[in-house]
């Protein structure tokens, strides 16, 4: 037996898992070994120690080699495809078939080891294989299915979802333009990555460039996801077509550039996307946030809001004036909460009007003005002119100094009701950053009527959540749990099937919502700091993002991993 501490030179993929710092040299050496002890595929072995993920494994394997890694359940496999090799062959190969060009197949592997197959997939279906990476898992799904067919498990990209939205395999063929049509393939492929990105529900697409590959990713419910590594030379064709796209100047690579897409989906869905360049060490990263209006509004009761909470909220849109602030970081869906209130507030009998940076979401019956200070047009702007346009509501994308701060408030004095945003990490925070910058504890006191800071945890799917066993007690407490209510707590975590891939679906919001009472008033006239405001709140029984997080915990909405990453203490 080779004795664990043994020196052994690592095959290429553990050397790229450590290199990308998802392994250590040690764990590396120990995997090694330890697979081969227990006689296993160093990939199957990975898998099942968990030591890496399966989408880490599969993008290593593909930075080694050269290929692309591609998504299995992002393919629509037609059966045509799937008959082209039996359950046998695929099962005795290791390997399944995804597209099928006019010479060739792409076949997906999750193991390189048995690249050495390649030649029997060329006997058995006559085509010349074009092999791809795939996640060792979900390779396994379709390997084992009881009937031996290939099906798709989850159609994110299924054409009937948008009724004529194109499938997607980002494979290195699309780029390479093999039959003297390059400028086309790579239209194409664009095309094609824009329509998969939207199926995918993703919220940004990020194409990165590095010394010796190129990568896609896709943030989908927060967390960013690698979804194919096109060949590093086709770097400059597909960023050059999105920059085109956008209206950016192709030629100009040395400073960041900020461009907008309007996609045609379909004859009834157009998208848009807010594109930005920065130029990184290697050539240009580009970062696409998807705009899909009729993703981003929702009715009230779905936000995540406690009964409470909900009141509270509602409460204060029936106000004719005042302000009403969204607080937290980027990403935290502080849009989302901001318009399902204009939603509301959206009648014939009121004149709305908006400036934001850009507008996100297009709502019919309100004024939205894109802010522009290339031109001139600032927040502070936009709203001396809204004050002049008899408004009833007025909606400021985010107040970042004091200027707009003290045009907001004056508006909010005055008989209109002012909703913002503002980048703090707690309802009381959000006091005492008004007050940093300068504006006067009365005008604070008289005019804010309510915070709502917030959060987004991904949501526990329904289909195949189980209970988590073998959480110590202490642990629990420490997260905030009572210990009266541990012995009879039930709580759940991720498994991952057919229906979600991973173990969530969606996301749901975590709130701490805030009315300032007349002492918290008083406390703030008074000059008081964001600790005395957060225990002021918790005596008047409010919430804080950890309490309501522990809410969702109990309810089974989501997971204390989800908790542990979104909230503090």
């Amino acid at each position: 037996m080779i004795p664990l501490n043994a020196s052994i030179p690592l095959p290429g993929l553990l050397r790229q898992l450590v290199a990308q710092e998802i392994l250590s040299n040690e764990q590396a050496s120990q995997a090694l070994q330890k697979a081969r002890i227990d006689k296993m595929p160093l990939v199957s072995w990975l898998a099942r120690s968990r030591l890496a993920s399966t989408a880490d494994i599969a993008y290593a394997a593909s930075v080694e080699y050269g290929l692309s890694f591609v998504d299995i359940d992002q393919v629509n496999i037609t059966p045509a495809i799937a008959n082209l090799l039996n359950a046998e062959q695929m099962q005795k190969l290791h390997l399944i078939p995804l597209y099928r060009g006019a010479k060739t197949l792409m076949v997906g592997l999750a193991d390189p080891a048995y690249l050495t197959h390649l030649d029997d997939v060329k006997f058995a279906t006559g085509l010349t294989p074009e092999p791809v990476f795939v996640e060792y898992d979900k390779l396994q799904r379709y390997l084992n299915a009881d009937s031996g067919e290939i099906t798709q498990p989850n159609p994110v990209v299924a054409a009937q979802q948008y009724n004529s939205a194109p499938s997607i395999v980002l494979d290195t063929r699309d780029l390479k333009g093999k039959n003297d049509n390059e400028e086309s393939s790579v239209v194409e492929f664009v095309d094609k990555l824009l329509a998969h990105a939207i199926n995918a529900k993703a919220s940004d697409i990020h194409i990165e460039i590095f010394e010796k590959s190129l990568r896609i990713r896709y943030r989908i419910d927060g967390i960013l996801q690698v979804v194919a590594t096109p060949p590093n030379d086709s770097a400059q064709q597909l960023i050059s077509r999105i920059k085109v796209l956008a209206r950016m100047d192709i030629s100009e690579r040395r400073v960041p550039q900020d461009g907008r897409i309007r996609f045609t989906l379909n004859a009834k869905k157009k998208i848009d996307f807010r594109v930005n360049t920065l130029p990184t060490l290697y050539g240009e990263k580009v970062v696409m946030r998807i705009l899909d209006s009729s993703n981003a509004t929702l009715g009230v009761e779905k936000l995540g809001f406690s009964p409470r909470q909900q009141q509270d909220f509602l409460k204060a849109l029936q106000k004719p004036d005042g302000m009403i602030l969204v607080t937290g970081p980027t990403g935290s869906g502080k849009t989302v909460t901001l318009y399902t209130g204009l939603g509301i507030l959206n009648t014939p009998e009121r004149n709305i009007s908006t400036a934001e940076d850009p507008a996100e979401i297009n709502m019919p019956g309100v004024n939205q003005v894109n802010v522009n200070a290339k031109v001139g047009l600032t927040f502070a702007d936009a709203l001396r002119s809204f004050l002049r346009q008899d408004p009833d509501v007025i909606m400021v994308g985010e107040i970042r100094d004091l200027e707009t701060a003290e045009i907001a408030i004056k508006a909010a004095q005055t008989g209109h009701l002012v909703l913002s945003t503002l980048h703090t990490n707690s309802a009381p925070e959000t006091l005492t950053r008004l007050l940093n910058m300068g504006v006067p504890p009365f005008n604070i006191a008289s005019s804010v009527h309510l915070i709502v800071a917030q959060r987004l945890a991904r949501r526990l799917c329904e289909k195949c959540k189980r209970p988590a066993t073998n959480i110590p007690p202490e642990a629990l407490l420490d997260l905030g749990f009572k210990a009266e209510e541990i012995p009879s707590l039930t709580v759940y975590e991720p498994c991952g099937c057919e229906e979600c891939s991973h173990g969530y679906k969606g996301r749901v919001g975590l709130y701490q919502v805030m009315p300032i009472s007349a002492e918290m008033g008083r406390m703030v006239m008074n000059g008081c700091n964001s600790m005395e405001l957060a225990d002021q709140s918790l005596k008047e029984g409010i919430f804080d993002l950890r309490q309501s997080g522990l809410e969702k915990v109990r309810l089974g909405i989501t997971s204390l991993a989800e908790l542990s990453r979104v909230t503090t203490d």
